[in-house]
C-alpha cells in the first residue's frame, strides 16, 4: 500500500510538471531527428581544381563524388584560400602534382583514393603536397577546434545559468531588485563577474588542448583565446537568460537537449555541406556554429583576424542580443 502511495505521489508530480513530461517526449524526438538529418544524407561531393591538365586525363577523373573544375593557377590558389576546393591537380612539364587543401583529413584521404585509379591507369607518379595541415593531421586534430569551443560553451552555459538561478531562488536577486539599482547594472555586473572566470577557463582549456594534448595548431593562440572568450560570453549571457524561465536547477538542466545538443550537430563535428539549405539556415542561428568555424580557421588554416572577423562580430552580436533580453527578462521579477 505504501508503494502505491509513493507511486501516486510521483505521478501527481509529473502531472503538475508538464514541462518535464513534454521534454521526455520532445527532446529525444528532436535529437533523433537531428541525427537523422546529419548522418543520413547523400555523400558530400569532393571539389577538385585542375590546372593545365590534359583533356584525356580529365576524362579519367569523372566520378559520382568528384567534381572537377578547370582553373588558372592563381584562381585555384584563391579558392584554396577560400576553402571551396579540396585539392588542386597540376600538370606541368609532363609531371603531375597534387596540392591538398589539407584542413580536413577525411577529404584529403578521399581525394587521394579517387586519384588512385588515375595514377594506376596513366602509370604516372604524383607529388603530393599540403596547402594547410600535413599528412600527419588526424581526425582529432580536425574536430579538436570544435571540441574546444563546445566544452567552453557547454560548461559556461551550465555554471552561469545555475549560478544565476541560485541568486534568484535564494532571494539575493529579489533583494537587489528591491533597491534603486538598474536592471542593466545587475545584468552587466553578473556578466562581468562571471566573465573574469570565463577568461581563465578559456585560457586553461585552449592551452591544455593545444600544448598538452597536442591538437594541431597553425595560427595565432591569441586569436584562439579571443574566440573562446567570445563563445564563453555568448554562453554565459544565454545561460543567464534561460535561467529566468527555470524554477529550479533540474529545470535548468532540462534545457540542455533543446539548446546545447542541437548546436553540436552544426559545430563542424559532423559534415553538413550535403544537407538542405533550410537545415543549414538553422545552423546559422547558433553561436557555436560561428565559434567552431573561426576556431577551425585559426588552428587549421592559419586564418588572420580579417578572415575571422565576421564570426567575431556575429558572436558579439549574439552576446549583445542575449544580454538585452536578460535585462527585459528581469523586469517580471522586479514586479514580483
Amino acid at each position: 500500500m505504501d508503494t502505491f502511495h509513493v507511486m501516486k505521489r510521483i505521478l501527481l508530480q509529473f502531472r503538475r510538471d508538464k514541462r518535464s513530461v513534454a521534454l521526455m517526449v520532445v527532446a529525444p524526438l528532436l535529437v533523433l531527428s537531428l541525427m537523422w538529418m546529419v548522418l543520413d544524407h547523400d555523400e558530400t561531393n569532393l571539389e577538385l581544381g585542375a590546372v593545365d591538365v590534359p583533356e584525356s586525363m580529365l576524362e579519367k577523373l569523372s566520378s559520382d563524388t568528384l567534381v572537377v573544375e578547370t582553373l588558372s593557377s592563381s584562381r585555384a590558389e584563391e579558392k584554396l584560400d577560400e576553402g571551396t576546393l579540396d585539392a588542386v591537380l597540376y600538370f606541368e612539364n609532363q609531371e603531375t602534382s597534387l596540392l591538398l587543401e589539407g584542413s580536413d583529413p577525411n577529404a584529403a584521404g578521399a581525394i587521394q583514393k579517387e586519384l588512385q585509379s588515375l595514377r594506376a591507369n596513366q602509370q604516372i607518379s604524383m607529388n603530393v603536397e599540403y596547402y594547410h595541415g600535413s599528412e600527419d593531421l588526424g581526425l582529432f586534430d580536425y574536430v579538436g577546434p570544435a571540441l574546444i569551443g563546445f566544452f567552453v560553451f557547454f560548461f559556461v552555459f551550465i555554471v552561469g545559468g545555475v549560478s544565476f538561478l541560485r541568486e534568484r531562488t535564494q532571494g539575493t536577486l529579489e533583494r537587489l531588485l528591491a533597491t534603486p539599482i538598474k536592471r542593466s547594472e545587475i545584468v552587466f555586473g553578473y556578466l562581468a563577474g562571471f566573465g573574469l572566470f570565463t577568461i581563465l577557463q578559456s585560457l586553461v582549456i585552449a592551452s591544455f588542448s593545444i600544448y598538452i594534448l597536442g591538437v594541431f595548431m597553425d595560427g595565432s593562440f591569441f586569436y584562439v583565446l579571443i574566440v573562446t572568450i567570445l563563445l564563453a560570453l555568448a554562453a554565459l549571457s544565454l545561460g543567464t537568460l534561460v535561467s529566468a524561465f527555470a524554477e529550479n536547477e533540474f529545470q535548468m538542466i532540462q534545457f540542455i537537449p533543446l539548446i546545447i545538443v542541437p548546436q553540436v550537430f552544426f559545430s563542424g563535428l559532423f559534415p553538413i555541406e550535403g544537407l538542405g539549405t533550410w537545415v543549414q539556415v538553422i545552423g546559422q542561428m547558433m553561436p557555436l556554429t560561428y565559434g567552431a568555424e573561426a576556431m577551425r580557421g585559426i588552428m587549421l588554416r592559419e586564418a588572420s583576424f580579417a578572415e575571422i572577423q565576421l564570426e567575431v562580430y556575429i558572436l558579439l552580436g549574439f552576446t549583445a542580443l542575449f544580454t538585452t533580453l536578460n535585462i527585459f527578462a528581469l523586469k517580471k521579477h522586479r514586479r514580483l
